[in-house]
């Protein structure tokens, strides 16, 4: 096919839940990628956080391949035992919080948050779950309804009930919210789709101590975030904030649908047989995925070389900042996740469009904001090379 036909049929066919870029990407090579014309691209949206390790990366393609040969299902799914499912559970284990025991995988990081949600309900017998403004949780009607944005939330009423909403990084919003009837709070430790927002340390031990008080379970929204996105492999674990769940996906399998939540044993000591479930859910070849990709961060630590290219990035943009006054208000960012905030909308749009056209995918959010997270394991070259076409972009919309 060409682009031009790619188009066709995919407006033609597709729902139209996007509007589209003109780009057909055919392939991918680490943060580069190629349209069928061969043009080359550098990729600095990672697929939206889940390429974590870079596009067509070997050793995912040799664990696909390898279990592909074996099974891709076991028979009666989760009645049956699995030896890629039991390493990657062991290998699991020793990079998740030490409170945290058990494990259960899902498709995605809405489906994991819906049942951290559903599961927090049973065990505390409560209705109640409050979240956060500018959260995002999920596109699911439960997790839509727990997301602090209108415009994800208010055009698909009625929503689901009982969901409330403090502010974030406000100890005393949120101890006001709690009472007896409370049974989750869910938080994100770096608020990513709402404009990368980082709350202090003492917010978030904060936040976990006043659930504990209140006999409100916590769970922690670490979708975007964990997986060294911001160095270390969760940031509730890193700060030692007692979550009683953690929810995960994006960077688990380097791009393949997989996803999972963690509880820890008190948690799990109220749960039963049928409480929960899923078809696909740790299937033998998303585990076999997720365990190489978990593996590969560990191995060629990968966190080290996030905060490396993280200090680049915040200091490169910070000289930006000093540089284009008029048109960028702040820069704000931990590890490989960061954002560019603009003065308005409008100068965002023509920066991301620019950077579009200097072959940079990026993405924009919260109208000025511009977010930045390449894959984690993007060398300096590589990182500079997109920077430079960035800070282009910048200077054309100034003339």
């Amino acid at each position: 096919m060409t682009s031009k036909s790619t188009f066709d049929v995919e407006d033609k066919y597709m729902a139209p839940f996007f509007v589209k870029q003109k780009i057909s990407i055919e392939r991918g090579e680490g943060v580069f990628v190629w349209d069928e014309e061969d043009n080359r691209y550098i990729d600095f949206t990672s697929g939206w956080g889940v390429t974590c390790i870079g596009h067509a990366q070997p050793v995912i393609t040799e664990a696909l391949t390898d279990q592909s040969r074996k099974i891709l299902q076991n028979p009666n799914s989760g009645l049956t035992y699995s030896p890629a499912r039991a390493r990657l559970l062991e290998l699991m284990h020793t990079v998740l919080p030490s409170h945290i025991t058990h494990l259960f995988f899902s498709n995605s990081g809405a489906e994991a948050n819906d049942a951290a949600i559903k599961l927090a309900r049973k065990v505390t017998n409560r209705l109640d779950v409050i979240s956060t403004h500018k959260s995002f949780h999920g596109r699911t009607i439960s997790t839509a309804s727990a997301t602090g944005q209108a415009t994800h939330r208010e055009k698909f009423n009625p929503l689901m009930p009982n969901y409330l909403f403090v502010t974030y990084g406000d100890l005393d919003d949120l101890r006001q919210a709690l009472n007896e009837n409370v049974a989750a709070f869910i938080l994100e430790p770096v608020q990513g789709e709402g404009g990368v927002i980082i709350p202090s340390k003492e917010y978030l031990t904060g936040a976990a101590k006043l659930c504990r008080e209140n006999g409100t379970l916590l769970i922690a929204d670490e979708v975007q975030t964990a997986f060294c996105r911001t160095g270390p492999m969760f940031v509730t674990g890193a700060l030692d904030v007692k979550a009683d769940f953690i929810t995960m996906a994006k960077g688990i399998a380097g791009g393949f649908p997989f996803g999972a939540f963690a509880m820890t044993e008190e948690v799990a000591e109220k749960l039963e047989y049928g409480d929960h479930g899923g078809t696909y859910c740790g299937n033998p070849l998303g585990c076999a995925v997720a365990h190489a990709v978990i593996k590969y961060l560990l191995d060629h630590n990968v966190s080290e070389n996030v905060a490396r290219m993280g200090d680049i990035c915040l200091d490169t943009m910070k000289e930006w900042q000093q540089l284009y006054p008029t048109l960028i208000n702040e820069i704000r960012g931990a590890g490989l996740l960061l954002l560019i905030e603009f003065k308005d909308e409008e100068i965002a749009t023509q920066v991301s469009d620019q950077c579009l056209a200097g072959k940079l995918f990026v993405r924009q959010t919260q109208g000025n904001g511009i977010r930045i997270f390449p894959a984690l394991n993007i060398n300096e070259d590589e990182l500079r090379e997109g920077l430079a076409i960035m800070q282009k972009a910048i200077e054309s919309v100034i003339a």
